[in-house]
């Protein structure tokens, strides 16, 4: 099984290919806003990206090139600042707000009955009809790190495209998660 730990930092993962801009030691080298990336077509089962595409210059692009990567069915793991939390707004090398419906521009439907919004944003999609497509596998808010708060994620997790339109202004969660499987 062939994964890639992409924008990795010093979090050098064991079996994984780490790659970064910078040499952090045990990682591949490579700035994730030049494309190609430097794998061929299909190349992994997993990409994990944990807190670096908020740090890109375009999205789609990198999406793209991580849906050109990734094997069919391959599991994408993304980890992300809420965009209305100061992990977000703290840093200013962030770029790309992320929502709980970051990647409803890429999302396979398939047979599945859509809710309201669902069908409103499908004649919406701004993924610039490139063709990556991925099952959302699972999406959530993580609130908090802190263990007295962990039980927020039951609750604001319960509706979360409610929770962020109506109540995430008020107690904003730290983080999304996002577990994507691609569809080719």
């Amino acid at each position: 099984m062939k994964k890639l730990n992409l924008g990795c930092g010093k979090d050098i993962r064991e079996g994984y290919i780490n790659l970064d801009i910078v040499d952090y030691g045990g990682n591949q080298i490579h700035d994730i806003n030049s494309f190609p990336y430097p794998f061929e077509d299909n190349t992994f089962d997993e990409i994990f990206a944990s807190h670096i595409l908020e740090h890109v210059n375009n999205f789609n692009k990198t999406i793209t090139e991580l849906y050109r990567i990734i094997k069919p069915n391959g599991i994408l793991i993304v980890y992300a600042p809420f965009f209305l939390n100061t992990k977000y707004f703290g840093d200013p090398d962030h770029k790309i707000p992320f929502s709980i419906r970051t990647f409803d521009n890429y999302e396979f439907i398939g047979n599945r009955k859509l809710k309201f919004y669902e069908k409103w944003k499908l004649s919406h999609r701004t993924n610039y009809e490139t063709g990556a497509q991925f099952e959302v596998l699972e999406k959530k808010f993580i609130t908090s790190h802190f263990p007295v708060l962990k039980w927020m994620d039951l609750i604001v997790n319960i509706e979360p495209v409610i929770y962020e339109r109506f109540f995430a202004g008020i107690f904003s969660p730290e983080e999304v998660y996002f577990k994507l499987r691609a569809i080719k």
